[in-house]
């Protein structure tokens, strides 16, 4: 079944989808929880398993080798099989979501590695016809749906002709040297696609960034089909490329602005006339974000953007690692507070192990933020940016996919508004007990503040500066919050 846009206020062109307009469902929310959970969990070794196999000396493909056997003999498309998700419970996952403070949700419909988590009608690897058995996005659609949550979802089918490309080659030492790996079987192309125009077997299996979105056209063709038929199965509020607008200039925009106008315009045709679905992509260039809203992938912006924009990251490695390191709650929150004071939203990946549940310490990342949320987030949801973002000289690291912990200090505040009521939330507790804040101008009238947990807290007011004494209990171990009530905040 396709989408009816027969009447579609947009075109497929820049000129078209630069009339979007953010829905303020997605500027409200603030905070989503991603699950970014394929196959490539199966091995529980990390992200871009389906490729890092076929590399010689790679530590995936060292494992790949120990664990399952030889990629000439036993392949990704083996792994697949593995996956069963026989624990995965959606409705329990999305309480456990809502309890944590997510406002929407995303699903991975396609990643690289092209087998896809639903029903498709145009690739049979897909988790209905193999693997688990299940439309796994249905699944977490009707959850979502159940509890109101906005739903999206990402595809990173654009980059998958190309990156998939080392399934062509061989081992160039040790007892397997000269053998194929399995992606020369011509009886599974469908699978490992005929994508050898993009095979080097001098590369060392390092991957040409340039060529994230392969020039080959029918591939472009078939990108834009699979991404119509997820638009058209799952009525997506939220779409997420794992890269800029595909196919980009070398190739000309037409099939990915195609794509955008689709989504906009099923949005449209449900919510009467009007869009309310959000697509990202990864460009920076205004020019191009300007159709949707920017996505940040492991990174932030350093101050305030006029625009809504999202950061995407996860509490680990993107599919579950048994290696990993986790980020603790008071990370995330940290993160969540500095992205919302600038304009933006968080969207974070919780790694899921291949039967589909969560480990222990995931578990309690989601419980601590959601007591920290139960307390805080009325400074988080539904605010809009003040006239600055904050105060103190601690900031994020702006570098590549750099996320390390900041060492914040009691003068780091991060700033949001709603109407006439300020909230200022201090990075680290104050040895002194007190919270002093410099960005006030002389006419902003306070008339109470409020530690968001702890109530009512005395004040003074100088010029432009505003000294609040705290209690000695503070009422969570994370960031606090005050919330400072004006007669008139301009």
């Amino acid at each position: 079944m396709s989408t009816d846009t027969s009447a579609a206020p947009f075109a497929a062109t820049f000129e078209s989808l630069r009339q979007f307009e953010c829905p303020d469902w997605f500027r409200d929310a603030k905070l989503g929880i991603w699950s970014h959970w394929g196959a490539q969990s199966v091995p529980m070794y990390g992200d871009w398993y389906a490729r890092n196999m076929y590399i010689e000396g790679h530590d995936q493909y060292r494992h790949h080798l120990r664990m399952y056997g030889h990629p000439s003999k036993v392949g990704y498309k083996d792994i697949v099989e593995r996956w069963k998700a026989e624990n995965f419970d959606p409705e329990g996952l999305m309480d456990l979501y809502v309890a944590a403070g997510a406002k929407y949700f995303v699903g991975q419909a396609t990643h690289h590695d092209n087998f896809f988590n639903y029903d498709s009608r145009i690739h049979r690897w897909n988790s209905v016809r193999m693997g688990p058995k299940k439309d796994i996005t249905r699944l977490w659609k009707d959850a979502a749906d159940a509890r109101g949550l906005p739903f999206g979802l990402t595809e990173h089918h654009g980059a998958a002709f190309s990156w998939s490309n080392v399934n062509k080659g061989a081992d160039k030492l040790g007892p397997y040297a000269g053998i194929p790996y399995d992606g020369n079987d011509e009886a599974y192309e469908e699978f490992y696609l005929p994508n050898r125009e993009h095979y080097d077997p001098d590369s060392g299996g390092k991957l040409d960034i340039a060529n994230w979105y392969t020039g080959n056209k029918r591939w472009h063709q078939h990108w834009l089909e699979v991404v119509k038929e997820i638009i058209d199965l799952y009525q997506p509020e939220l779409l997420y490329s794992d890269g800029p607008v595909p196919f980009g200039e070398n190739n000309g925009y037409d099939i990915g602005l195609q794509a955008i106008s689709y989504l906009y315009n099923a949005s449209a045709a449900r919510n009467g006339g009007v869009n309310q679905a959000v697509y990202n992509q990864k460009d920076r260039r205004q020019e191009i974000y300007s159709v949707g809203v920017m996505d940040i992938e492991r990174s932030q912006e350093p101050d305030i953007k006029p625009e809504p924009w999202q950061t995407d990251t996860s509490v680990g490695d993107w599919f579950y690692n048994v290696r990993d390191d986790y980020k603790t709650a008071g990370h995330v929150v940290e993160l969540l507070v500095d992205i919302v004071s600038k304009n933006g939203n968080l969207l974070l990946n919780i790694p899921q192990r291949p039967d589909g549940t969560l480990d222990d310490e995931c578990t309690h990342i989601l419980t601590s933020m959601g007591r920290w949320i139960d307390v805080c987030g009325e400074g988080i949801y539904g605010t809009r940016p003040f006239r600055v973002s904050g105060e103190g000289g601690s900031a994020v690291r702006i570098e590549g996919f750099r996320e390390d912990a900041v060492e914040w200090t009691s003068t780091d505040l991060r700033f949001t508004r709603r109407g006439d009521t300020l909230y200022a939330f201090q990075l680290r507790w104050p040895e002194d007990g007190r919270t002093v804040i410099h960005s006030l101008r002389p006419e902003d009238r306070a008339r109470s503040v409020r530690l968001l947990g702890g109530g009512q807290v005395p004040f003074e007011r100088a010029g432009g500066v505003l000294v609040a004494q705290l209690p000695k209990r503070r009422p969570v171990d994370e960031v606090n919050c005050l919330a400072i009530e004006f007669d008139h905040l301009a």
